[in-house]
């Protein structure tokens, strides 16, 4: 066996150009299973993180008929519900805000002070709401932290004032936190369609407004509850209660995320299998090589075998060459593959698990496929009679 791997390494070194070739081959499609994986991984990472720090893991309840509005008497009702762990108001509006020469659109929520049981809050500078503001309905805010990055070039711009567009009135409004939402990845590649955040409290929206309506109720059910059968209760009691027909809907977000989350991991599947047609392109590629070597070495078959090699030993020695130029290209591939993923990653900022499996079937792929094209010009090769081989000395 040492004999056949130590003349496999010698007949590969002897093509040095020939054996690059086909060993980057390899490589390219170990490498493009290993980085297409990765990026489906942190693709489905970067959406949930983005959906998890938006709170959709509760029910959205809101109000589908032209008659029909969410109240203080709708928000009691709800809260009073055994299935209901917390019931937060939301009002939410599209605006703009034009400070400094930068005029960006933005998505004006309202919330109450303890939203953040709810929904998902990181405060990055300064503090939340507090419930004197929000019963009083102070104009205060909470910004995104990339919106006061694109005013003031700073992340930290608590104290300043910016005028918000709300109700149709522009109003100045106190910067009394600075939030963070939306993950690294998004943020970096489609920042641009990611709408940025300025929260308020929902009393002040309402007042600017001129309505006592919310836009629809954040709803967190308690641990152990079925989530779709507690939203049916939170819609029958609210038609119930103002007298109404199916003019309530309670939306089921975590149902929501992960009917998206199994889409995503499907077109990770899909993305594999392309990155796998690439190791059937680079076997290929190992079978041209050995026929060609097969017919360039002839004579030198003839020789063995009439000096008393065996079909076995010469099958044998062909198909470790096959292995050695699948085996050099797996390790290849595998360190450019995760080369790339871990730059890609520091790029984006955005983290990136190695795991172990997408290692073992990048380079299974790649072993098999050196083995598989690699048995018929092997086993061509073993059939040349001593003879004939020798005929072409």
């Amino acid at each position: 066996m040492s004999d056949c791997i130590k003349s496999a390494f010698r007949n590969l070194k002897s093509k040095r150009a020939r054996t690059f070739l086909t060993v980057t081959g390899i490589a390219v499609g170990v490498a493009s299973v290993i980085v297409i994986a990765n990026i489906s991984l942190a693709g489905t990472g970067a959406v949930t993180a983005e959906m998890d720090g938006l709170g959709l893991d509760g029910i959205c309840v809101t109000a589908s008929g032209s008659s029909a509005k969410l109240n203080e008497n709708d928000l009691k009702t709800i809260k009073s519900m055994g299935q209901v762990e917390f019931a937060e108001p939301v009002t939410m509006e599209t605006t703009h805000i034009s400070v400094r020469g930068a005029y960006l659109k933005t998505v004006l929520c309202g919330i109450d002070f303890n939203a953040d049981k709810i929904i998902s809050i990181q405060v990055l500078y300064g503090r939340t709401f507090s419930r004197r503001e929000v019963a009083n309905a102070q104009n205060v805010c909470l910004i995104d932290e990339n919106l006061a990055e694109k005013i003031y070039r700073r992340g930290n711009i608590t104290g300043k004032t910016i005028p918000i567009e709300c109700g149709g009135i522009e109003q100045d409004f106190s910067v009394v936190g600075i939030v963070k939402t939306g993950t690294s990845l998004l943020q970096n590649i489609i920042g641009d369609y990611i709408p940025t955040f300025i929260y308020i409290p929902y009393t002040t929206a309402q007042s600017l407004a001129g309505t006592d309506s919310f836009s629809q109720i954040a709803v967190k059910v308690r641990a152990g509850i079925d989530t779709d059968k507690a939203g049916s209760i939170i819609a029958d009691r609210l038609d119930s209660s103002n007298g109404t027909s199916e003019a309530y809907r309670a939306n089921n977000l975590a149902k929501q995320k992960n009917s998206l989350i199994n889409i995503l991991n499907i077109v990770t599947i899909i993305l594999s299998s392309i990155g796998g047609i690439s190791l059937l392109v680079a076997g290929l590629s190992i079978m041209t090589v050995m026929l060609v070597s097969v017919n360039e070495r002839t004579s030198e078959i003839g020789v063995k075998k009439a000096l008393g090699a065996t079909r076995g030993m010469i099958m044998l020695e062909f198909l470790a060459e096959a292995v050695l130029i699948s085996a050099m290209g797996c390790l290849l591939g595998i360190a450019a593959g995760f080369a790339i993923s871990y730059f890609g990653a520091l790029y984006y900022k955005i983290s990136v698990s190695f795991r172990p499996a997408i290692i073992l079937l990048s380079a299974g792929l790649a072993l098999m496929s050196g083995i598989i094209f690699g048995v018929y010009p092997a086993y061509k090769a073993s059939k040349l009679k001593p003879v004939d081989a020798l005929r072409r000395y």
